[in-house]
């Protein structure tokens, strides 16, 4: 029988992501509860938790971090204090779910896992949610099942428009860019599907001269037999799609990451001229995520998107960046 203890949740900064997707997400599930929320302002704090529902508000991450209630630290905080917060996490006991890319580099991220394997009872996980929608398992059946043959390609975008000078995203000393933001959904969807990790990479990124960040990236993935590729970028219009094709079909995944309220995931396989479409229910994937987490923790399981996975994304992200700089190949 497996363990159904409610996990409670401490919420590291009010960021917009909390807000709306993983506060939403930890009240819809049944295996948690929001206890508490940090801020570096306690008056911003109280008014955010009495916005969300929360009934505990700190005026400070370590204060967050102190409560002996709190068993699940949630870390949607810049990228470049992921690593520095997830750690005073993991060293205050907490387990801990942080947002993507979980470091800056893989440096970064070596020291992270040098950190939680001294702490092997905590879970670390990042938050990759989209591989917790189902429409993601049934692609890779299909795909496993020999649905399209033997995979020879996968290409994959993800693109928005953000010109805000304010935005997180647009600023590069914190871990700003489209690579990190976006591109290292690209790179984990196509590492998953194939199972396997890249041996070389290339990249190509257009930088924007007023914030200092890639707006548009290019990338080369070679696993080998089987070459990817993937186009992100925060300057273009709103777009995300992966498409597998294989030596007898093709695979297209509409809406891979994200879905809009009012959208149903569809899956279309091609075989010459007939498509089949697969359609998955209509499902937050946050709260799977959430749930996936809670069970790894009370079932003492390994969590799905480990920091091993983190590390492999995030020597491809490196890979590109050193691509892009040396204009050539990268080994991995």
């Amino acid at each position: 029988m497996t363990n159904s203890k409610k996990l409670k949740w401490g919420i590291l900064s009010t960021a917009n992501i909390a807000k709306g997707k993983l506060i939403p997400a930890i009240h819809a599930s049944n295996s948690s509860m929001v206890y508490g929320v940090a801020s570096r302002n306690l008056a911003q704090a109280e008014k955010f938790a009495q916005e969300t529902n929360i009934p505990n508000a700190f005026g400070s991450y370590q204060a967050l971090l102190d409560d002996p209630s709190i068993d699940i630290i949630y870390n949607p905080l810049p990228n470049h204090l992921h690593v520095p917060w997830t750690i005073r996490a993991i060293e205050a006991g907490k387990h801990v779910l942080c947002e993507k890319p979980i470091g800056l580099d893989v440096a970064e991220v070596e020291q992270l896992i040098a950190v939680a394997d001294k702490h092997p009872q905590l879970k670390i996980m990042e938050a990759f949610m989209y591989r917790f929608h189902p429409q993601w398992t049934l692609a890779k059946q299909l795909i496993e099942a020999g649905e399209i043959g033997t995979v020879h390609t996968i290409d994959a975008a993800f693109t928005f428009h953000n010109v805000d000078p304010e935005n997180v995203r647009n600023m590069p000393n914190i871990g700003g860019g489209g690579m990190m933001d976006i591109g290292c959904y690209c790179i984990s969807a196509t590492r998953f599907l194939l199972g396997q990790e890249p041996k070389k990479v290339m990249g190509s990124l257009v930088m924007d001269t007023n914030f200092g960040v890639d707006k548009h990236a290019n990338a080369i993935l070679d696993f080998g037999d089987v070459k990817t590729s993937f186009f992100c970028s925060t300057q273009s219009e709103s777009s995300q799609r992966v498409y597998i094709v294989g030596e007898t079909g093709s695979l297209t995944i509409e809406y891979p990451f994200y879905q809009p309220d009012d959208c149903q995931a569809e899956l279309t396989v091609r075989h010459d001229q007939v498509k089949t479409v697969h359609k998955v229910e209509n499902c937050d994937q946050y709260v799977f995520q959430v749930d996936a987490l809670v069970n790894a923790v009370n079932n003492k399981l390994a969590t799905p998107t480990p920091l091993t996975d983190a590390l492999a994304n995030m020597k491809v992200i490196d890979g590109i960046f050193a691509s892009d700089k040396k204009q050539n190949w990268v080994v991995l």
